[in-house]
Parts: structure tokens; sequence; C-alpha cells
């Protein structure tokens, strides 16, 4: 997408701006749209310093929750779609959000659906929003639409911070750990060395391992580092690759208690979209295909798919659930009677509303436990550093004392 400056005429007297276009034409009719008569318009040649980066989502899923409660109230309040729009994009404040804004205005007002308008813009609007969108377009039901969708992202951020901070914590204590480790044996340590060579005699055991590692890492430091960004680059080369993701995967939801949040987290996620999906009508077997693309762990894809093919066969949804250590009987049997019963949306809701208090609980433990078992690590490593350096001086303190 291009980027054009211009200068015009509205109402209100001579404008000029910057907006984002595939064509000069395209521009051009955005400007038309806006009530704007343009007098000149050029592309903005495209640089390192002009061009838009962004890392990850570019828009904050918080953004998303209060742009969807925004728009359901001013649907409600019988404001039109192209009106609430415009509103909504003057006034949130993720300048990416209000540039998609925008551009869905221009295309609103062509006379394009409001759902083909979001799937143009895959990074913040994906597929699970667009095709619920599309459902509540068809059913006539487009403001009932947007809350759902805004309550099933306020629960999927709920949850996600909830495992972030728990997941966060003692990888931050690692790292601080870690650097204290380094900045005693890098700074603190090597003042000592020479009052040791003084003293002479055999050094303890852990004086001279500490010893040992401070001259390994004024040394080799460029190993140590180079280590941990190989380690870091082969995590995520695993995990991107197809072949091995699977197992790389499959470890996570295997490490105690740790491995227990995520599996809770996956099936409060997984559960949470189908359930909003089959609330909003999408057929089953395409909410299954949208589900597919959320869920990131591979174990769950490949159950997911395994009850894909179980329902074009006219089988049940829940059998190969049922077979399969990463679903609890509970989830198995409620979406069991789901299915019989024909309330599906409903006990699914039921389950995500279980393991969305479930991770929550076992977060909270999870920090109250690793907050004291971290502090003893570090007080470990950083006493065998200060005990190594305090028992030779008692040993010269003593000599001296026999000396005199």
């Amino acid at each position: 997408m291009a980027r054009f400056k211009y200068s015009g005429r509205d109402r209100l007297g001579k404008k000029t701006g910057v907006l984002n276009a595939d064509s000069k034409r395209e521009a051009m009719i955005q400007l038309k749209a806006q009530g704007i008569r343009v007098i000149d318009i050029e592309e903005v040649p495209q640089t390192l310093l002009t061009k838009d980066i962004t890392i990850g989502k570019p828009v904050k899923l918080q953004h998303i929750v209060i742009f969807l409660r925004q728009f359901s109230t001013l649907i409600q309040a019988g404001v039109t779609i192209v009106d609430a729009t415009k509103i909504l994009a003057e006034q949130t404040e993720s300048k990416y959000l209000s540039k998609a804004l925008a551009d869905i205005e221009t295309e609103l007002r062509e006379g394009k659906p409001f759902s083909d308008a979001c799937a143009k813009h895959t990074k913040i609007f994906e597929p699970l929003f667009v095709n619920m969108i599309r459902a509540g377009e068809a059913s006539g039901s487009l403001d009932e639409t947007l809350e759902r969708l805004a309550v099933h992202y306020e629960k999927q951020h709920h949850t996600r911070q909830k495992v972030v901070s728990a997941l966060a914590y003692p990888i931050v204590v690692a790292i601080i750990a870690i650097g204290v480790v380094i900045f005693l044996l890098v700074a603190v340590v090597p003042t000592f060395v020479s009052m040791f060579e003084d003293f002479g005699g055999k050094l303890p055991a852990i004086t001279q391992l500490v010893l040992n590692a401070s001259n390994f890492m004024q040394k080799y430091w460029y190993l140590v580092i180079l280590i941990l960004i190989l380690l870091v680059m082969g995590m995520m080369a695993l995990r991107k690759n197809k072949a091995t993701k699977y197992y790389f995967d499959y470890f996570l939801l295997r490490i105690p208690f740790f491995g227990s949040i995520m599996k809770k987290a996956i099936i409060a996620q997984m559960t949470r979209t189908l359930s909003s999906m089959f609330t909003s009508s999408v057929p089953i077997l395409q909410a299954l295909l949208m589900v597919e693309k959320i869920v990131e762990n591979e174990v769950y894809v490949r159950v997911i798919r395994q009850s894909y093919d179980s329902l074009e066969k006219g089988q049940s949804l829940s059998e190969p659930m049922k077979k399969h250590w990463a679903f609890p009987p509970l989830v198995s049997q409620m979406i069991a009677i789901g299915e019989e019963t024909g309330s599906l949306d409903s006990m699914l809701g039921k389950v995500a509303d279980f393991y969305e208090k479930e991770v929550e609980a076992a977060t909270d433990r999870l920090k109250s436990l690793i907050e004291p078992l971290m502090i003893v690590v570090l007080a470990g490593l950083v006493g065998t550093i200060v005990t190594a350096i305090i028992v030779p001086m008692f040993d010269i303190y003593n000599n001296v004392q026999t000396y005199e």
C-alpha cells in the first residue's frame, strides 16, 4: 500500500494531509468520499524512516475490545454502520486501527459489506472476526454479534495475560539471577584473585571453582552469549519447523505444572472460540477450520483435524477428544452432551468459563509457589560466590593471628 500526500478543500476550508491507498485513483476516491476537493496529490516515497514498521500484531487486543463495545453501542443507538465507522476511526487511540477503519469507511460508501471490507485487513481482523461479522450481517443481528465478539476477545485477553504473567515472572527472575552472577564473576571476584595468590597454599574447592568460572567468563564471555543466542534460535526453529513443531509442543504440555496451565489455557481458548462462532450461526465445519488456525499448539491442532474428519463422516465431534490424553474427560463429556441435546454452544461456553477460572487459580498458585523458590535460588547462587570469597579470607586472618 502506497502513501499519498494531498492538499484540497472541504466545507471548512483548505485541508492537507497524508493517506494510504493502493493507487492514486483510489486515494482520489477516498478523498472525494470524505467531501474533499483535491487540488494536488502526489505519492510519498517509502523509506525506512517513513515506512510503518510493526512487530507482532499492529493493534492491541484491548483496542479491538474497546472498538467492538463502542461500535455495538452506536449500532444499537441507530447510527448507521458508515457513520459509526467514521466516528470510531477519528477517536480510536490506535493509529493502525484508525487507518484501517478509514479504509473500511471508503469501502462501505462504495456499497461493500462490512465483513468484506474488514477481510482486507488481515493483520488486524482475523478470520474468526470476519466470519462472525458475516454471520451477523446475514442474520440481521450485527449489534449482538459485535457485543459477543467483544466478550470473546475480553475473556481471551484476560486468560492470555494471566498465563503470560505466570510464565514471565520466573523468566525475569532467572535473567536477573544470571545477570547478578555474571556481574559478581566478572567485576567482583577478580579483585580478590591477587590477594589469594599472595596468600599461597591450597584454596578451598568452592573458591577454586568460583575462580575458574570467573576466569572462563572473562576470557570466553562471547561464547556464553553465542550459546544463549543459538539456544533461543534453535527453539524458535523447532517451533516453526512443521516436522519438529509437534514434538516441541508435546514437550511443553508435559512440563510439570506449566504444562497443565498451558492445557487449560488452550482448552479455554478453543471452547470459547467455538461457542462464540456457534452462537453466531457459523457452520460447525467452518468454525473448526477457524479454530485450527487460532490454536497454536500442534498437539491440539491434530485432534481438531481428527474431529473435523469425524464430522465429515457423519460421526461425533467429541469422539476423537475422548481418545486423546490432552483433553480431560470433562471436556469430551460436556461436548458429547451438547451434541445430544442440541445445546453445543451453551455447553462449550460452560467449559470455557470453567477452564478460564481454572487458569486464573492455577496461575495465582504458581506465582505464590515460584516467588519464594526463585528467591531461594537467587540467594543460593549469590551466597555460594560470597562464601567462596569469605572462606579463604578467614584462613588468611587466622594465619595472621598465629604469626603475631
